[in-house]
């Protein structure tokens, strides 16, 4: 599988992703757009995959552009990546990076597709909404009240050569849905019509604002980088996420990473083993670490008693920021040893300790 850390253009492949906030704010209609325009310099130009869902303005714009038709997998059509590369067009587009495979696929995501396209030196133009990207998905949750399951690594984002916002209003996205021109009309139920709430659509749009700005500031950081120019501070930050195995941390982790990208600070994630643990712990553990290394977060498991340890590792490794859920203790245990909180207060008194709500809640899934 490859590895979503890994820079998208390593053998000479570029990768332009069409960011939008919800579906129908007009991603899929810029991409063909610009995809004409290629054609029309003399770029060859094909698509891999649209997922056009009947709207007639996306199919019209299909109309001039080669195809690599999709292979079906279990009666499902999917992006014949082996089929592009034997064709090895200049551009391919890509619609819904998120997009999960038919089940015998030769990935499972479409997003690892893409990095082989790159890795093939190949151009790629696609589309992603920002609900899926993974780090936001306990927010589009809490916001939304819908678990999004298809998610794509963030660092597709942040290894994209280039990202275009593409906006729309919320009312006028909201007159689109109504008209039949997202979806069609039968199939708008009421998980659809709860999510394109117009009070949502504006918070997904200041969020996909916020990472398209964000995305301009990573950038300029790299011209500096690039051109010598004296960083504007003094030093690096430094996130610890704590990990304990009595509980999920997934939040923990997505909100660790996300305060390291706005510090352009580097993030770990620590557990600490203070002895056994059951089989229900390990599962924890085990997703825990893998959204980690999805995020490109070091992880370290460390062995001892559990508040020792913490700030040991905090001092040595010069943390300025800690991260760890609220406390889950009882009457007893309380007076028979200090919390854990209070330990790190008194010893790390120049480290910022945030203490995050681990609790979600009760979301439908989408």
């Amino acid at each position: 599988m490859p590895d979503s850390n890994q820079k998208s253009s390593p053998k000479g492949g570029k990768h332009k992703i069409f960011l939008g906030y919800a579906p129908g704010v007009g991603k899929t209609h810029a991409m063909l757009e610009e995809a004409h325009r290629r054609s029309l310099r003399g770029q060859d130009v094909v698509i891999g995959i649209i997922e056009g869902r009947g709207r007639k303005p996306v199919e019209e714009l299909e109309v001039g552009l080669d195809r690599v038709p999709p292979k079906m997998v279990g009666g499902k059509p999917e992006l014949d990546v082996d089929a592009i590369i034997a064709r090895h067009p200049h551009v391919v587009l890509v619609d819904d990076l998120q997009h999960t495979n038919a089940p015998g696929s030769t990935r499972e995501k479409r997003w690892q597709d893409v990095n082989i396209l790159l890795a093939a030196g190949m151009r790629v133009l696609s589309t992603v909404n920002v609900q899926h990207l993974e780090s936001l998905n306990d927010n589009i949750s809490d916001i939304t009240g819908i678990a999004i399951k298809d998610t794509v690594p963030d660092q597709m984002l942040r290894d994209a050569d280039e990202v275009e916002y593409v906006d729309l209003t919320p009312r006028a996205l909201i007159n689109r849905l109504d008209r039949g021109d997202v979806f069609p009309i039968e199939k708008v139920g009421s998980q659809v019509v709860s999510f394109f709430r117009e009070g949502n659509l504006s918070a997904l749009r200041e969020i996909a604002m916020r990472e398209a700005a964000s995305r301009v500031d990573e950038d300029l950081v790299e011209y500096r980088k690039e051109k010598r120019i004296e960083k504007p501070w003094a030093a690096q930050d430094r996130v610890m996420i704590c990990i304990s195995p009595t509980r999920s941390a997934l939040r923990l982790i997505r909100r660790g990473w996300r305060m390291g990208q706005r510090m352009h600070g580097e993030v770990l994630a620590v557990h600490v083993e203070e002895g056994p643990i059951g089989d229900r712990e390990k599962k924890i553990l085990e997703d825990d670490f893998k959204l980690a290394e999805r995020l490109g977060i070091q992880t370290f498991t460390l062995k001892g008693e559990l508040a020792p340890m913490l700030i040991e590792f905090a001092k040595e490794r010069n943390v300025t920021q800690l991260i760890l859920g609220h406390p889950q203790r009882n009457r007893f245990q309380e007076i028979l040893k200090p919390a854990v909180l209070t330990e790190l207060v008194k010893a790390l008194r120049t480290v910022d300790i945030l203490v995050v709500a681990t609790e979600s809640p009760a979301v439908a899934e989408n």
